[in-house]
């Protein structure tokens, strides 16, 4: 929708017919807050719209929900649409085509998946049957994944007061983003909060009672009792839709555009998280499920499509969350991800306050910065603390986007005041530190 209310305001008046079909019940609305209403934090689902469909028809956008498109004919530019309400289906014709179809949580086929009870956390709908399974006695939960959506999760069921095991695979949480110690502090957080995490553990499937209900989660060895189970195995990007029209598909499976976010296809343009986005680090390409690039890429779409020139330059995984009072944020690419691309990579780890540490409310803050073993530049950082700790992180997108050295950034001229920061800013001394270590 984003593309769609560019693309009518950079078009000249009465030119342009815009017409979105939305599979769902609701246009633009706000996932990234779908955690803090299961927590209660929210507490009407209502306040997570952006704008409803009667808000498009205003601005001349004319936005269809509960239609889904079944097919793409990128040759006679038509569109196969089923009303979804009225059951019928008609065809489209289009002179510019915008996908995006975003991406779907991974539901591995294990038996009882479909079970009462098994649920994921992704939609509007998704997060009030969560609340009312809660509100109807719901008391024991799994979650399974202990990544972004996994830990939010798991702390929201905590403040509802239920009893919460984590499984995760892999032998830390946030596998994908953190390096070992910085997702030490992650775990030791949970597990302080009551939380049962079991690292290095698979879900196997899920027991269920004579109507289907789900009674407990099976792993090696035994069951987990739970009256809700929330998947967090990451995501995949809807792509099917233009692959079976003969668009152009990239490796990790998402849909390949130029950066002017155009696709293989003339006059077919693609965004959100059902494209690869470049990783300015790696030069590889990737899903990057984040709603700021999304509404970045929608931007430059709808731009394009009205005869402008706008870019999309890339990402670098920026990204942020919390579980309770710790924060932790992240930028660039870990360790093991340089040593993948064969990219000759160093850390330093500096521990410090994110206030002065006289001044009341200081809490610690550990920050890990990577960078070239070769040139100094920078190239990732994690931020793990209390409070003030996570944004930091954005000093680092920035560098690494500019391409700066260690040897840079441990020379800005960053603001100081004790109520802020200690004197040497928690950032400025962990380039200071990395810095040393290169001389």
């Amino acid at each position: 929708m984003t593309s769609a209310s560019q693309a009518m305001r950079t078009a000249a008046k009465g030119t342009l017919e815009v017409i979105a079909f939305e599979r769902g019940p609701r246009t633009s609305w706000a996932a990234c807050g779908l955690p803090y209403f299961v927590e209660g934090l929210i507490p009407d689902h209502q306040k997570l719209i952006a704008r409803t469909p009667e808000q498009f028809a205003a601005r001349g956008i004319e936005a269809k929900v509960r239609h889904v498109v079944t097919s793409i004919d990128t040759q006679n530019h038509t569109l196969a649409v089923r009303d979804l309400t009225a059951d019928v289906e008609h065809t489209e014709v289009w002179d510019h085509l915008v996908i995006a179809t975003g991406a779907s949580g991974i539901t591995p086929p294990l038996p009882g998946i479909d079970a009462n009870g098994v649920m994921q956390l992704r939609t509007v709908d998704d997060g009030i049957a969560m609340d009312e399974a809660i509100k109807s006695g719901a008391r024991t939960a799994v979650v399974v994944g202990a990544g972004y959506i996994g830990i939010e999760v798991a702390e929201a069921l905590v403040a509802r007061g239920l009893k919460v095991t984590v499984l995760e695979l892999a032998d830390q949480p946030m596998a994908a983003t953190l390096g070992p110690e910085m997702a030490e502090m992650v775990s030791e957080a949970m597990i302080s909060a009551g939380i049962d995490l079991r690292l290095g553990t698979a879900v196997e499937g899920f027991a269920t009672d004579a109507d289907c209900d789900l009674t407990a989660a099976l792993v090696s060895g035994g069951e987990i009792e739970c009256d809700i189970a929330v998947l967090a195995l990451g995501i995949r990007p809807n792509s099917h839709l233009a692959g079976d029209a003969g668009i152009e598909l990239g490796e990790a499976g998402g849909i390949r555009v130029d950066d002017r976010m155009q696709t293989s296809a003339p006059n077919v343009w693609a965004a959100g998280d059902c494209v690869e986005s470049l990783n300015r680090v790696t030069g590889q390409y990737g899903i990057y499920a984040l709603g700021t690039h999304a509404n970045k890429q929608g931007r430059v779409a709808g731009t394009n499509i009205t005869g402008g020139q706008a870019t999309f330059p890339g990402v670098i995984g920026t990204a942020i969350t919390k579980f309770q009072d710790l924060e932790i944020g992240r930028t660039g690419i870990t360790e093991a991800e340089g040593e993948a691309q064969g990219i000759r990579t160093a850390a330093t780890t500096a521990r410090s306050r994110t206030k002065a540490g006289y001044f009341p409310g200081s809490d610690p803050v550990t920050v890990r910065v990577i960078h070239s073993r070769d040139d100094g530049k920078i190239l990732g950082a994690q931020i793990v603390g209390g409070e003030g700790s996570a944004k930091r992180i954005d000093v680092f997108a920035t560098a690494i986007w500019s391409g700066m050295t260690v040897d840079d950034l441990a020379m800005v001229d960053m603001s100081y005041a004790p109520p802020f920061s200690p004197v040497w800013d928690p950032v400025v001394f962990a380039a200071s530190m990395a810095a040393q270590g290169r001389s």
